[in-house]
């Protein structure tokens, strides 16, 4: 399959996709009170309550995200664009223990149930967004096993980045990554993106690197209501800045970065950051969802099931696998099941493309191929079709100029 007919098979895929959820994914949930937001469901549509980044720093007295009373009825994008079904026929992250830097995990949640650990007091999170990426990475999708993470056998170390109001803080962030060295997590997820450069935050990473680790960070905080609409400038955000990080940004249906982006160089990956489904740290409801934290969370569920199925593989190779066999765009795009499956060639070589005895294939797209073949017959022929009409029309009025003699006939006559 050549790339150009892979691109275009995938993008009118999940445009369509798109069009069918009506999904509002310009700008994810930043208020105080999460609103409403619509999703539609088939021929019935239904309402997901939306997920909240963090509160407002100055509602002090802001009430925590309240449990959703709506359920999704069927897999969102996000999971198909991944194929996540496919993917964990392969693997599913066991053994490899995944530490989430963001707003706490509830460890009592819907599909995360026995396999969360809560360092401090992470495990109380009142914004609820930590809960919702952790259903990304490990979730079980609860009595919704369609709505599972990347990688459902896969263990959550919960640690606190941001105040219980989910402002991000560098101290909190730096010991954080620390604390995840000790517990030797396989897998370190930062949801939050700092606008400076700290050095304790520096060490911890490096630290976390020399020892194994695999870390992912989101490569820019999601954009907040500014007052005037004043445009940020092009910035650098940490711990997504410090060497050898894997930095994630998100992208719409379409594989754009949404227009509201906050905007940033040294993006290393996309992946799905839009009206995704996920659960929260009270109730078995549902939510919707988007966001730079998303996306990071998509990235290092992707990490952990590499990490599980190749053990011996150092983070450096990791990283570079999930690059390597990203789906090719102006910033490659996560194709998790590429990454688990694709033998790799030599560094800085392309991937080998083939698994052991089995060819390897980022989607199924037959169907698009017969559909595109069907479409160049069609062209054909109308343009035959086409050109014996003219031809046609030609020879009739060049006839009846004649008065319908033979050409021979004609020019002896003359």
């Amino acid at each position: 399959m050549r790339p150009g007919t892979r691109r275009t098979a995938r993008l009118v895929s999940c445009t369509a996709v798109a069009a069918a959820l009506l999904l509002p994914v310009a700008a994810p949930a930043q208020s105080v009170t999460p609103g409403r937001v619509p999703v539609a469901d088939g021929k019935k549509g239904q309402q997901l309550p939306a997920m909240p980044t963090a509160f407002e720093p100055t509602a002090r007295d802001a009430a925590c995200t309240p449990p959703s009373k709506e359920k999704a009825r069927k897999q969102d994008w996000s999971r198909q664009r991944l194929d996540l079904d496919r993917l964990h026929r392969h693997g599913t992250g066991t053994g490899v223990t995944v530490a989430l830097v963001d707003t706490g995990v509830a460890p009592r949640a819907a599909g995360l149930e026995g396999r969360v650990t809560a360092d401090g007091d992470a495990g109380d999170d009142c914004v609820g967004h930590g809960t919702f990426l952790a259903g990304l990475i490990a979730g079980t999708g609860g009595d919704t096993p369609s709505l599972a993470g990347v990688a459902p056998g896969a263990r959550i170390l919960a640690l606190r980045g941001t105040d219980r109001r989910g402002v991000p803080d560098a101290a909190l962030v730096a010991a954080a990554v620390r604390r995840a060295t000790s517990a030797r997590a396989g897998v370190i997820a930062v949801g939050v993106a700092l606008p400076r450069r700290d050095a304790a935050v520096t060490r911890a990473v490096a630290d976390a690197r020399r020892a194994g680790a695999v870390v992912v960070a989101a490569a820019a905080p999601d954009p907040t209501s500014r007052v005037g609409g004043d445009e940020v400038p092009p910035r650098t955000y940490w711990p997504a800045g410090e060497p050898g990080v894997l930095a994630v940004a998100d992208m719409l249906p379409a594989g754009v970065r949404p227009d509201r982006a906050l905007r940033t160089d040294g993006v290393d990956l996309v992946a799905p950051g839009a009206g995704v489904v996920s659960g929260g740290p009270r109730g078995d409801g549902h939510y919707l969802g988007g966001g730079v934290g998303v996306a990071t969370a998509y990235a290092a569920g992707a990490a952990a099931v590499v990490r599980a199925a190749h053990p011996g593989e150092a983070p450096d190779v990791v990283a570079r696998r999930l690059l390597a066999t990203a789906y090719p765009a102006d910033i490659p795009q996560l194709d998790a099941y590429a990454a688990v499956t694709t033998v790799l060639g030599a560094p800085g070589g392309p991937a080998a493309g083939e698994r052991a005895g089995e060819p390897v294939t980022v989607r199924d797209t037959a169907s698009a191929d017969r559909a595109a073949s069907r479409a160049l017959v069609m062209v054909l022929l109308g343009s035959a079709g086409v050109l014996a009409l003219l031809w046609a029309g030609f020879a009739f009025s060049r006839g009846r100029a004649r008065g319908w003699r033979p050409a021979g006939a004609a020019a002896a006559e003359d």
